[in-house]
């Protein structure tokens, strides 16, 4: 019996739901193990009450061997490794863009000047203000029906959140516009799952590796985390990254034939100066082959400091 530790959240559950059907399918017999987390608890902004506020207790159960695996969202994850756990699987990502769920069918250029649009994101606040458009944003917090229900009930004229949760819940018909990476970045690993054992636990890490795991989106949510630890920025920061794969084409061979087609990564980093009015948003993008992630990751890095993104360095990443 392998017992999978979840958060118990609609969006959570849904999303550990992906996990236990493919462990199910495997032949694998799955306990659904419901946990509290410090994040459930508190009502106070993501940036006061720190990273890593969904995941730390998931994280101590498996290593206190009160569950066998843990289903993070990705993006809720610190930077920095447990030494205890592994990342045994990342499997197929959603969507990871963001989505405008907005009254009256309105997209964020119908919406206006002075129309309040609700976030919990300091990276949404911070591309929202930079599109010029004149909307108040305003911080929230709460599960995705709590942030839809604002704007059937006329608090809000709009909220911005993750396709992936939308699409988990099943509540794409209430999306008004999907946003385009151009417009705004989404969070590193926004859409990925994350799927954790104890180190130690070699038949465990295989079944999740063999059953789970895409390699392709592995190499792509790693690097756009490696991006923000290069940046010292936490999970909460106004840093946007997504890395996709892209077919490119090598080198002509000697006799002048055309070359092979080869996949590789490219990354798209952005990070805002600060979050309020004025804001810079600074941009920084890079390919490299599918093998060096990581180095691709702190390639951008590297470029987004050059151009002043140093100011995000602070206490986070240490958490």
């Amino acid at each position: 019996m392998i017992r999978v530790g979840t958060r118990g959240s609609a969006l959570a559950l849904a999303q550990t739901g992906t996990v236990v059907d493919a462990l199910r399918a495997a032949g694998a017999e799955v306990e659904v193990v419901v946990i509290a987390t410090p994040g459930d608890r508190s009502s106070a902004p993501i940036a006061e009450i720190g990273v890593g506020v969904f995941t730390s207790a998931l994280r101590d159960a498996v290593a206190a061997g009160e569950v066998d695996v843990a289903v993070h969202s990705y993006k809720d994850l610190p930077t920095a490794p447990d030494a205890r756990l592994t990342t045994a699987a990342v499997p197929r990502r959603e969507d990871p863009r963001d989505v405008l769920v907005a009254r009256d069918g309105l997209t964020l250029g119908e919406l206006p000047e002075g129309a309040r649009l609700g976030t919990g994101s300091p990276r949404r606040t911070a591309q929202l203000n930079a599109l010029g458009l004149g909307h108040v944003v305003v911080p929230i917090r709460g599960n995705v029906d709590t942030r839809i229900r604002k704007v059937a009930d006329g608090e809000l004229d709009g909220v911005v959140l993750a396709r992936a949760g939308v699409a988990r819940l099943g509540r794409l018909a209430e999306v008004t516009e999907v946003l385009e990476p151009i417009q705004m970045l989404p969070a590193p690993a926004q859409g990925a799952l994350a799927v954790e054992c104890r180190i130690d636990d070699v038949t465990v890490e295989h079944l999740l590796r063999s059953t789970l795991d895409d390699s392709l989106v592995r190499a792509a949510v790693d690097a756009e985390r490696t991006m923000l630890a290069a940046l010292e920025a936490g999970c909460s920061a106004p840093v946007g990254a997504l890395a996709e794969v892209v077919e490119d084409l090598m080198d002509d061979a000697v006799d002048g034939t055309p070359g092979a087609t080869v996949l590789r990564l490219s990354l798209r980093g952005v990070a805002a100066t600060h979050v309020g009015e004025g804001a810079e948003l600074l941009r920084a993008s890079a390919v490299a082959d599918l093998t060096e992630s990581a180095q691709l990751g702190r390639a951008v890095a590297a470029e987004l400091l050059e151009l002043g993104a140093g100011v995000l360095a602070g206490p986070e990443a240490s958490r």
